[in-house]
This record gives structure tokens, C-alpha cells and sequence, in this order.
């Protein structure tokens, strides 16, 4: 049973904070060696009542596909890169988060 758990903890892990979204990125390792990927986006959300809780979506990816989803995620990033460069400048990065951030406090 201990060997069970172990492979199924994270064998490497990255966090990604973007405004008032955090992106994980997980990869974990399968019952027979293969490693596979996980994406989870977490946002936190409020009821009417200001309550909060996350809301969270959660992709899958496995290794026959790793190639397929690079090559399309690079595809699409880069016609964002060359139709809208603003979009991957720091400051407008940062522009947009401080944004989200007051939408939120007006929320509240």
C-alpha cells in the first residue's frame, strides 16, 4: 500500500500565479512507471453572501500525447506572439493582474 502512495505523489511541480488565478502543473508518475502531466487551474470565486471558495478545472495529459499538445500549445502561442507582442510585455502583464486585483476588492 506504501508503494502505491508514493507513486502517486508529485514527482515534479510548478506553480503559476496569474492575477487571481494559480496554475499547477503536476507531473505524477502511474502504477507502471509512465509519467503523465496534470493542469489544474484554481481561481477563487465568491457566493453573494462573500463567502469563498475555489473553483478549480483540472486536464489530464499522458505521455502518447505530450508531443501533440506542445506542438499545439507552441502553434497557438505563437500567433498570439505575433499578432498581439503586447499581450507578452511585463508591464502589461502586470497591468492586467493589478486590474483583477481591484475588481476583486470591489467584490468583496
Amino acid at each position: 500500500m506504501e508503494g502505491t502512495d508514493k507513486r502517486r505523489e508529485e514527482i515534479y511541480a510548478v506553480s503559476v500565479r496569474a492575477g487571481k488565478r494559480t496554475y499547477f502543473f503536476d507531473v505524477k508518475e502511474t502504477r507502471q512507471g509512465d509519467y503523465y502531466l496534470t493542469i489544474t487551474e484554481s481561481k477563487k470565486v465568491f457566493d453573494k453572501d462573500g463567502n469563498s471558495r475555489f473553483e478549480k478545472h483540472k486536464i489530464f495529459l499522458y505521455k502518447e500525447d505530450f508531443a501533440k499538445f506542445q506542438d499545439g500549445f507552441t502553434d497557438v502561442v505563437g500567433y498570439i506572439k505575433r499578432h498581439k507582442p503586447e499581450f507578452f510585455e511585463q508591464e502589461a502583464i502586470e497591468k492586467a493582474a493589478e486590474a483583477e486585483k481591484s475588481e476583486d476588492t470591489e467584490t468583496e
